[in-house]
C-alpha cells in the first residue's frame, strides 16, 4: 500500500482521469439500476408486496392474472385441501375513472379483496374499508399527484358507479397503474352480478408450502399454481422491460472491466523498467501485485463513494412521478459487483508484472 500511495501522489493527473472515468461509469450503473428497480416496483409492487406464497390461476391463462377467470366452485375445491384462512380470492380489472365530475380521465387497476384476509393492504392515511362497505374504496397515494385527496369521489367509466376515497395505501401499483382496493360486494356491483350468480375471480392467493401447492395443482383440474416470480413475469411488458435494463447494466459492468484493464495495462507497460529494478533489489511478484490491486481498489472505492453521492443527489431532484428506487441493498450489491469487476480488470496487469524479467527490464532501462 505504501508504494501504491506514493505512486498515486506522484502521478495525480493520470490517476485522476482514470478515477473520473470510473466515477462516470459507476454513476451510470447505479442510476440505471435504480431506474430498473423503480420501474419494476411501478409495474408490479402490488404483487411484490403481496403477503402470499402462491397464486392459483386458470390453466389457459399463460400465467397472466388478467387472463385468468375462476369461480367460487374452484375456491371451494381448493379449500378442501387447505384451510379457508390460508386462501384469498383476488379480482383484478384495469379501468379508467374521472374525478368529481371532471372530464380528466385517470387509469387505474381495481383489486377486489376480502378485507379481513391476508391480502388486505396497510392504510397510511384515512381508514380501511370492510366487507360490507358500500361506495367506498382505498386508493394508492400516487393518485394524489392527480389531485385526489381523502373524501373525493371518483366515477368508474365502465360501470358508471361512483366511489368515495376513504383511505390511501402506499406502493400499490399494477401494470404501471395505481391500485384501487374494493371489497367483493362492490366488485359484484360493478360487474352487475345478481345475488344468485357465482362470484368470479382472477386468482386465488395461497399461504401454503410447496407440497401443499403441488397437491392442489395435481388434484384440481383446470388450474395452475404459480409463485409470485411467475406472476410478475406474466404481467404484460414486465420481463421485456426488466430484461432490457438488466442487459444495459451487464454491458456497463463489462465496459468497466475493459476500461480498467486497458488503463492499468498501459500504465503497467510504462513502468516495466521500474518493476524490473524493484525485482532486482528483491521485491517479490506478490508485493508488486498487491501494489496494483491496492491502487485499483482504492480508486474504485473512491469512485464509488463519489458516484453514490451523485446518484442520491440526482434522485433528490427527480420528480416524484419518475419511477426511481435506490435501496441500500441495491447499492451494496452493485458496489460489491463493481469491486469484483475492478479486480478482474486488473488481472491482465498482474499477469504482465509476473512475467517481467528483472535483467531484461534493467537492460532496456540502460
Amino acid at each position: 500500500m505504501f508504494l501504491a500511495l506514493r505512486e498515486l501522489k506522484h502521478a495525480k493527473l493520470r490517476y485522476f482521469l482514470v478515477g473520473l472515468i470510473m466515477v462516470l461509469i459507476a454513476w451510470l450503473v447505479l442510476f440505471v439500476s435504480g431506474l430498473a428497480k423503480g420501474l419494476s416496483s411501478d409495474n408490479a409492487s402490488s404483487i411484490q408486496k403481496m403477503n402470499a406464497d402462491y397464486l392459483v390461476i386458470q390453466k389457459e391463462a399463460d400465467n397472466r392474472l388478467n387472463r385468468s377467470l375462476l369461480s367460487e366452485d374452484k375456491l371451494k375445491d381448493i379449500q378442501k385441501y387447505i384451510e379457508s384462512q390460508s386462501t384469498a380470492p383476488l379480482g383484478i380489472q384495469m379501468t379508467t375513472f374521472t374525478k368529481n365530475e371532471s372530464s380528466k380521465k385517470i387509469d387505474a387497476t381495481i383489486f377486489a379483496l376480502n378485507m379481513n384476509g391476508f391480502l388486505s393492504p396497510d392504510v397510511v392515511e384515512g381508514h380501511m374499508i370492510n366487507n360490507t362497505t358500500t361506495n367506498e374504496v382505498v386508493a394508492d397515494s400516487s393518485l394524489k399527484e392527480d389531485g385526489l385527496k381523502l373524501g373525493d369521489h371518483i366515477k368508474d367509466q365502465f360501470s358508471g358507479k361512483t366511489f368515495k376515497i376513504v383511505g390511501f395505501t402506499k406502493g400499490q401499483s399494477f401494470s404501471h397503474a395505481p391500485v384501487i382496493h374494493m371489497n367483493f360486494k362492490e366488485w359484484g356491483a360493478i360487474h352487475k352480478l345478481s345475488a344468485n350468480k357465482q362470484m368470479l375471480f382472477n386468482a386465488i392467493a395461497l399461504k401454503a408450502s410447496q407440497d401443499k401447492a403441488d397437491q392442489i395443482e395435481k388434484n384440481i383440474t383446470g388450474i395452475n399454481v404459480i409463485d409470485k416470480s411467475q406472476a410478475l413475469r406474466g404481467i404484460p411488458g414486465y420481463s421485456e422491460e426488466q430484461g432490457s435494463l438488466i442487459m444495459m447494466i451487464a454491458f456497463l459492468f463489462v465496459i468497466a472491466a475493459f476500461v480498467l484493464a486497458v488503463f492499468f495495462y498501459v500504465i503497467t507497460i510504462q513502468k516495466i523498467n521500474q518493476f524490473g529494478v524493484l525485482k532486482a533489489i528483491g521485491a517479490k511478484t506478490g508485493y508488486l501485485a498487491r501494489n496494483i490491486v491496492s491502487q485499483v481498489l482504492l480508486i474504485t472505492i473512491i469512485s464509488l463513494l463519489i458516484s453514490i453521492a451523485l446518484t442520491y443527489g440526482v434522485a433528490f431532484i427527480l420528480p416524484t412521478s419518475m419511477p426511481f428506487d435506490l435501496t441500500p441493498q441495491l447499492i451494496l450489491g452493485s458496489s460489491g459487483l463493481f469491486l469484483v469487476v475492478s479486480v478482474i480488470g486488473s488481472l491482465l496487469s498482474l499477469y504482465r508484472v509476473a512475467k517481467i524479467d528483472a535483467i531484461e527490464a534493467i537492460g532496456r532501462a540502460e
